[in-house]
This record gives C-alpha cells, sequence and structure tokens, in this order.
C-alpha cells in the first residue's frame, strides 16, 4: 500500500459520505482510508460496513469510548493500523478535490511536511452539497458567488511553483507525511486533550525541530471544508498553547504519551 488516508472523525455521517465520495473520485487510487472516530458509535461502524462494497479502496474504522476530544489518542491508533508509506491527514468536514491524494503522493520528499490549503464553504454551499450529494456547486464561479472565503485556494495549478517567502504552518485537516517520520516523534501527544493547538501545531513544532520541514502544496492539494460552528472554545487553545510552550521549553520532541502506547 503506498498512502494511508486517515480521516480525524466525531460525528456528522453526512459530512463523512461527502468525503468518502470525493475519495472515490481520486486519479491515484493506491491508498487505503481510515476512518479515526473520537466515538465508538454503532451507526458509525454500520455506516462503513455498508460503504465498503461502493468502493475500490480499502476502507475500515477504528473507535474508542468517547470521553471527551482525544483525537490524538485515536489518530495515533489509525497510524498503528496503517499500511501506507505515505500517511495523509484529513478532518471529517474536509472534501478532498480528486487531484488531492495524487499530489500528496507524488510530491513526498524523505524530510518534508506536505501542507495542502482549504476553501472555506459557506453555509449555503455546505448544504447545497448536503442535499444533492454532487459536487457540482464546487465549481470556481459557484464559489465565487457563494460567500465562501478562501476561494482562490480552489484553483489546481498542478504545475505551478510555489515562492516559500511566506511561511505558513500545517493545517491538521490536510497534510501528509513519511510513515517513518511520525513514528520518530512517537506520534501525536496524547496529553493534549482540549481540540485547538495540540494537534497540527504541535506536531509541527517537534518535526520541524527533528530537520522535517514544511513543503506548501497550495494549489496542487485541495480541501473544501464543510461549514459547521466552531467546536473549540478560545479557552481550549490557551490551554494547550500553555502546554506546548512548557513541552517546547523542555525539548520534547519525541513525546512521552504516543504512539508507543499503541504497540
Amino acid at each position: 500500500m503506498k498512502a494511508s488516508v486517515i480521516i480525524g472523525y466525531y460525528k456528522k455521517i453526512n459530512y463523512l459520505e461527502l468525503i468518502l465520495q470525493g475519495l472515490a473520485l481520486q486519479t491515484f487510487n493506491e491508498f487505503e482510508v481510515i476512518i479515526a472516530e473520537d466515538n465508538n458509535d454503532p451507526a458509525t461502524k454500520t455506516f462503513i460496513e455498508s460503504y465498503q462494497k461502493k468502493v475500490s479502496f480499502p476502507l475500515k474504522v477504528v473507535q474508542q469510548e468517547d470521553k471527551g476530544f482525544r483525537k490524538n489518542r485515536i489518530l495515533n491508533e489509525a497510524i498503528r493500523q496503517s499500511a501506507g508509506e505515505v500517511l495523509i491527514f484529513f478532518d471529517g468536514d474536509c472534501i478532498p478535490h480528486k487531484e488531492c491524494i495524487k499530489e500528496h503522493y507524488i510530491n513526498t520528499t524523505e524530510k518534508g511536511i506536505l501542507s495542502g490549503r482549504r476553501v472555506m464553504l459557506s453555509p449555503s454551499i455546505t448544504n447545497r452539497l448536503l442535499v444533492d450529494k454532487t459536487f457540482t456547486s464546487l465549481s470556481y464561479f459557484k464559489l465565487l458567488l457563494s460567500g465562501s472565503k478562501h476561494i482562490e485556494e480552489s484553483i489546481y495549478l498542478p504545475y505551478s511553483w510555489i515562492p516559500k517567502k511566506k511561511k505558513r504552518g500545517l493545517l491538521g485537516c490536510n497534510f501528509s507525511i513519511l510513515k517513518k517520520a511520525l513514528v520518530e516523534i512517537n506520534g501525536f501527544d496524547e496529553d493534549y486533550e482540549k481540540a485547538g493547538v495540540g494537534e497540527d501545531s504541535d506536531i509541527e513544532w517537534r518535526l520541524l525541530k527533528s530537520g522535517y520541514s514544511i513543503v506548501p502544496i497550495k494549489f496542487k492539494a485541495i480541501v473544501y471544508h464543510l461549514h459547521h460552528d466552531s467546536n473549540y472554545q478560545e479557552s481550549d487553545v490557551q490551554y494547550n498553547t500553555v502546554i506546548m510552550n512548557r513541552k517546547i521549553k523542555e525539548g520534547l520532541i519525541f513525546c512521552i504519551n504516543g504512539l508507543n502506547r499503541h504497540a
């Protein structure tokens, strides 16, 4: 298996169905999909079992009891069960462009963290997608008139060169890296049990400190972020930031509470 797509997921099966539709349309097809559910909803397992018959790629779900925000823990379990050399991470509210998996895979480098971007869909476009279950409303011109944000991120330019003048951090909803890189730093740090910087920002600083660098793939790896209310508060971000700053000061690149707990 060349790549494993890991989707951090919590409820909203109607969103997940759209994501799987997007994955079924990929031009690159040598990947598996692992749904990492921070919950153990039987409905999710039933849905995945029925959807397995509709797609050509291997599809499975890993679950855990819902005891609050433990996304990093279930992501680590998904990493443990993954078979791909390259790991591609999406969130359960992001539909991939049909070339997204291909671009993540072909642009993989030995020491690179591939960072894609996202289009922030408006409520009206999101509702239309959920009703129609087709992607015709994701055309650039329809997005332009929809009230969606960052629509410039929807332009696919496979041969474009992206200047590295502006440094942009990785987005946990759209990034990829060699699996061995995450093994080297012991995966995601499970000490973070609130939403916010504990996922992408923490993994970013530890990888950078380990000698990896962010490779922007703007206009190549595109995802469309479905609209929903914020699922975290500013106080969560501040709480996690205090934890992360302490860990940075201590230089804990190889986190203590991480992937090795799932061996």
